[in-house]
């Protein structure tokens, strides 16, 4: 796609994401098609080409997340999607890759389950995807848009965080999300200073210092101070990387809290009741790992109650409240099984609050 930078162009969410992942400098890209994720692997498998990049439809997505732990650790930037039930499958590997603080972006365009479920939007991944989903004491960075311009603008940034905390980081999109159409502008990405990938990349070069890739430690207390290691690191993204977004937050006696899809909803419900007079708001968490708890909390201080919307039975919702710490009651609108409500139900459900 021969895209001038600033250029308005009208693309899906998938789409998107592989543009802006090439943009960022992908140049290995490995998958395993499944609905709703199928445009990414098909518009890298066209595209990849024309960059000099390397596309490979693995045999599993096993292989695929696999592919690119070996990838990284050779310094290079990589990235593989799936969808609900692939994820699940990548788990073990993205375990390993953050227990060798090995950088790669994944995205995850949600669908229904549990199991198969089915192929409409969901958001029923946010447990698996906030608590690490595989085995073991780590985290990722997962990173929660609710546009096509801002899954281009996150999975750029995504590529830059990885590199930053030499870990996995996770794009939570949605079917929605992922197959809907909209105008928008590939941006040039925020200017960090990223550490030298050579003081650990194997690069196979003579001369260099000997460097070892590996998540397995034989003896105990080693394997304790890279805990503590991760710990830290854990501690340090919680302060400098949250990211949330509030619409007419700042006097709202009543506060949504939603994500993707549900927030595109629930900024409507906004606009309609403060149309009416109504002081509603939205807080829309971006990065929900680390969540924006600090925030919530101070937000607490002066609403009345908080309703969470959500297309599952009930994930985030559990953070809110945590969150919250009992100051304000939070109620939960869920929506499992498919589908997204809609701003007069979310109005309704407002009105039904205590």
């Amino acid at each position: 796609m021969k895209i001038a930078r600033n250029e308005k162009v009208l693309t899906s969410g998938n789409e998107a994401a592989a543009e802006a992942a090439i943009r960022a400098g992908c140049r290995f890209y490995y998958g395993y098609p499944i609905t709703p994720q199928n445009e990414i692997p098909a518009y890298m498998a066209e595209h990849m080409p024309e960059v000099g990049g390397t596309f490979i439809q693995a045999e599993s997505e096993l292989a695929a997340i696999n592919m690119c732990y070996g990838t990284s650790a050779t310094g290079k930037r990589c990235m593989t999607s799936s969808s609900s039930p692939g994820i699940s499958l990548k788990q073990e590997g993205i375990s390993y890759m953050a227990g060798a603080e090995l950088p790669v972006v994944i995205v995850n365009v949600q669908r229904e389950g549990p199991g198969l479920g089915g192929i409409a939007a969901s958001q029923g991944d946010y447990f698996q995807s906030t608590r690490g989903g595989g085995h073991g004491d780590y985290r990722t960075i997962v990173l929660a848009p609710y546009s096509v311009q801002e899954t281009a603008d996150l999975v750029m940034e995504g590529f830059d965080l990885a590199d930053l905390y030499r870990m996995p980081v996770l794009i939570l999109s949605d079917a929605q999300v992922g197959q809907l159409m909209e105008p928008m502008v590939f941006r040039r990405p925020k200017k960090r200073k990223l550490p030298d990938k050579s003081s650990w990349a194997l690069t196979g070069a003579r001369g260099r210092p000997r460097h070892i890739v590996k998540s397995f430690f034989w003896d105990t207390n080693d394997l304790k101070k890279f805990n503590e290691h991760l710990r830290q690191k854990h501690q340090t993204i919680c302060e400098k990387e949250v990211r949330f977004e509030d619409v007419e937050v700042e006097d709202a006696e009543v506060v949504l809290v939603a994500y993707g899809t549900p927030a595109r909803i629930a900024t409507e419900a906004v606009r309609r009741m403060r149309a009416e007079g109504r002081k509603v708001g939205l807080l829309r968490p971006i990065t929900l790992w680390p969540f924006p708890s600090k925030h919530i909390r101070e937000v607490a201080g002066r609403a009345r109650a908080f309703l969470v919307v959500e297309m599952s039975l009930g994930q985030m919702v559990e953070d809110v409240r945590l969150a919250v710490e009992g100051q304000r009651p939070v109620h939960f609108f869920g929506w499992p099984g498919g589908g997204a409500p809609t701003a007069s139900e979310i109005i309704e459900e407002i009105g039904r609050l205590k």
